[in-house]
């Protein structure tokens, strides 16, 4: 990446976007709710809210459950850097400029995305983003057929290298990981751009973040029209071996492990497993990463990011079996293989004696 990309990115989040409490309390409630919440001689705000929201009783607060999380969670954004919520350089999913705009649209087809950043030779070379409206708008344009001859517009539409369409290719933000979320917020308000791509030190791409991730951080998981509601979210790998999403609800765990899948009192701080393994170990796991704390199981970080765990392999573990640690990435173990196992290592009784 060139050093025009890090002049970028120090001033990608120069625009200042003002919210003063004064335009909030005249628009709407919240403001008043806030201030008759919260102790008057104190003058730390920011302190006070957080206690109070942490320590006022659900059924007598003037906030609803779902006010008080938003609110908890706008309050961590002063604390939250873009590296907190950037998705990691493995898991971006990029367009080559020399790929034809068909290849193209199939990337848009098989990631789900709405926008592509795209690069030049590497992902640390990138030189802009590409719009799945652009690219459609490209595809379906109008024209006019010579000598009245019809001709296959689409198809050689589709045969275009993405380099070569440099209208498609729009401009994106380049920011540093310990650049402030509220601050990357506002320049996107102010830039009309929803995608940054996140520099190291050294110029290189280290992550992408778009609008979504910043607001997810906010109000939570953000699911659309498209997302599959009917994808299950456990299923059964092998013999005492599960894989689940980590949204899946613990009581649901139950009913399908069995009753030896016992969260106890973590249940009161959790309702899914995601929330589970965060109470197991007070931080977000990383990927590849195998969590032993709850008795008789594993809990294998299959898919997970700076923010939330996605997909965890559990694995029973029959009883009396003790803890075998393991490296990343290794297969889980099989219960038959362990038992098996553990009987050759015991000596034969000497009938003789």
């Amino acid at each position: 990446m060139n050093n025009s990309y890090l002049s970028r990115a120090k001033n990608g989040h120069g625009t200042n976007v003002s919210s003063a409490p004064a335009e909030l309390e005249n628009k709407s409630g919240l403001w008043t709710r806030i201030k008759n919440l919260l102790p008057q001689n104190n003058p730390t705000l920011r302190e006070d809210l957080y206690l109070a929201l942490q320590q006022s009783d659900i059924g007598k607060s003037t906030f609803s459950a779902g006010e008080r999380v938003m609110l908890a969670n706008v309050l961590k954004l002063a604390d939250m850097q873009v590296k907190d919520v950037a998705v990691p350089r493995a898991d971006i999913d990029a367009a080559d400029q020399d790929e034809t705009l068909g290849q193209v649209v199939e990337k848009f087809r098989s990631s789900g995305h709405s926008r592509l950043p795209v690069f030049a030779e590497n992902l640390d070379d990138i030189v802009g983003m590409v719009h799945i409206k652009d690219a459609l708008q490209h595809l379906t344009a109008p024209v006019e057929k010579p000598n009245g001859s019809p001709i296959k517009m689409l198809n050689a539409s589709l045969k275009l290298k993405l380099g070569d369409c440099k209208d498609m290719i729009r401009k994106l933000l380049f920011v540093p990981p310990s650049m402030p979320v509220s601050d990357l917020l506002q320049s996107m308000q102010a830039t009309r751009l929803h995608m940054a791509i996140v520099v190291d030190e050294y110029g290189g791409t280290d992550g992408l973040v778009t609008i979504e991730d910043l607001l997810e951080a906010v109000v939570g998981d953000i699911e659309d029209e498209h997302d599959d509601e009917d994808v299950a979210l456990v299923f059964k790998e092998g013999e005492n071996v599960y894989c689940a999403d980590a949204r899946a609800d613990l009581e649901e765990l139950r009913e399908i492990i069995g009753p030896e899948f016992d969260p106890g009192e973590l249940a009161q701080e959790a309702d899914t497993l995601g929330g589970l393994v965060f109470s197991l170990i007070d931080r977000v796991p990383a990927r590849g990463e195998v969590i032993t704390q709850l008795k008789g199981f594993e809990f294998e970080i299959l898919e997970a990011d700076p923010r939330r765990v996605r997909r965890v392999r559990i694995v029973k573990r029959p009883r009396g079996l003790k803890v075998r640690l393991r490296h990343r990435g290794a297969p889980a173990p099989s219960a038959t293989t362990e038992l098996d196992n553990k009987s050759q290592q015991q000596p034969e009784p000497d009938i003789g004696k």
